[in-house]
Order: C-alpha cells, then structure tokens, then sequence
C-alpha cells in the first residue's frame, strides 16, 4: 500500500538536496507533489527527477509576498496541503569575530522567518490529520565550531515545534523536527567549499559520527517520510534525528 495516496505535500527547497530527495520519495509514495525553491532552472530539472506529475513554483520563502503568491496558486491547483515539508533553509561557516551583519540577516531571514511564515501561512489551506515537518539540524542541539549563527537558527526552529504544538492542539494537524545529521548535499557542500577547508571539515565531520560517514539524502528522505505519514501519528512537538550518532553520543 502507498503511504500517501492522494495525499497533497507542499516541499520548500524542494529542487535539490533534501527537498529534492524527499519529493522523489513522497511522490512515489503515492503523494501529489508541489515543490517551491528560487530558481527556475533547478526547479524545472528537479521535476524531472521526480515525475508522477509533480508541480513546481518558483518563490523564495523569506519574501511574504512571494509566499502569498505560492500558496494562492496552491489554492487554486490543489484546494488544499496534506503535508508541509518546510524544508528550505541555509548557513555559512563564519567563526565568532568575522560574522557579518548581512550572513546573520541572510540566515535568519530564510529559517526562521521563513520558516515560520512558509507554516502560518499554510494553515488556512491545511487539513485535520495533517503533517507539518520543519528541518532542524544537530547542530541546534550541539555546539558547532564556526557555525554559531545556523546553530542557533536551528535550535529556533526547534523551539517553534514545541510551542506550535501547543498552538496547534485541537486541530488535529502535527508538528515535528527532523533534524538531519552530516549530510552530503549540494548545500553543505558548497558551503564547505567557500571555506576554502572543504577536505579538513569533510573529515571533522566524519569523524565525530559513529557509524563513520556522512549521510545521503535519501537516507534523510526515508525519515521524512515516517513523519508524512500516518506512521507517527501520535507524534508532535517532537524531533527525530537522522544523523548517524553524531548529536546522540
């Protein structure tokens, strides 16, 4: 049986990465699947990958009209969300005494803000018994050298669930944490990159993960789905990590 037959699911940074991955897996799942993300030309190749008719709208998650304008569409495509994956999300490696102004705005200005609105507005268009999974990160519960700014946009985002949750009580809609540990995706790759230590950091992170490797998206993906679906359905307020051992030990 598929787990999310006829289910609607809303992905945001849903055209590569863990977006992307999860959209894959939800769709084949049964889900129809919406996915939003900046830009036009990743969308167009992620919904390739995913198929099954998926829907792609262009839309940046820290612009409030860019969201109204996503989720009207929405409304008019699809009359309804099952399952918000608010996923979308971003860092840079920046040590205390070189962080700037501008990475700190940046950072939170996609997690949190934009978290926090990709959720409120999409609770007109959500149903009882819906899902709403928001991407957290080890990182929000550990320290993280050079990282403070997206630790701490995490551990955010962790805080948000558990207050929704509260906010959310009689509703019937969910609310949970998956909070991915080293995982290799574009993302964190490039942002490795531009620190000009991507090998160094690469190893770092290996070596504090037990089971002795970085994670895949699929991987992440396959935990994403147990939230989607009816699976945990006496699940909310709560985090789930897919990270290897590395915040558990």
């Amino acid at each position: 049986m598929l787990r999310l037959n006829g289910k609607i699911a809303l992905i945001t940074g849903g055209s590569s990465g863990i977006g992307l991955a999860a959209a894959k897996r939800f769709a084949a799942e049964g889900a129809e699947v919406v996915i939003v993300g900046r830009r036009q030309e990743e969308l167009d190749k992620a919904l390739t990958a995913i198929g099954h008719g998926a829907i792609a709208i262009q839309g940046d998650v820290a612009q409030i009209a860019e969201l109204d304008r996503v989720y009207a569409t929405v409304n008019s495509i699809k009359g309804r969300i099952d399952i918000l994956f608010a996923n979308a999300g971003l860092g840079d490696v920046q040590a205390l005494g070189a962080i700037s102004e501008a990475s700190f705005d940046h950072i939170f200005s996609v997690n949190v803000k934009g978290t926090l609105f990709t959720v409120q507005k999409a609770l007109p268009l959500m149903t009882a018994g819906g899902a709403i999974i928001l991407t957290g990160s080890t990182t929000g519960s550990m320290g993280s050298p050079a990282f403070s700014v997206y630790s701490a946009s995490k551990a955010a985002v962790r805080n948000l669930a558990r207050s929704w949750a509260l906010d959310l009580k009689g509703t019937g809609i969910r609310v949970n944490v998956l909070s991915p540990g080293p995982t290799a995706t574009p993302g964190l790759l490039n942002g490795l990159a531009r620190s000009g230590q991507q090998d160094a950091l690469i190893a770092g992170l290996v070596a504090g993960v037990p089971l002795g490797r970085m994670g895949g998206a699929d991987e992440i993906a396959a935990a994403a789905l147990f939230l989607a679906s009816d699976d945990s359905s006496f699940m909310t307020g709560g985090e789930v990590f897919a990270d290897g051992g590395y915040a558990q030990v």
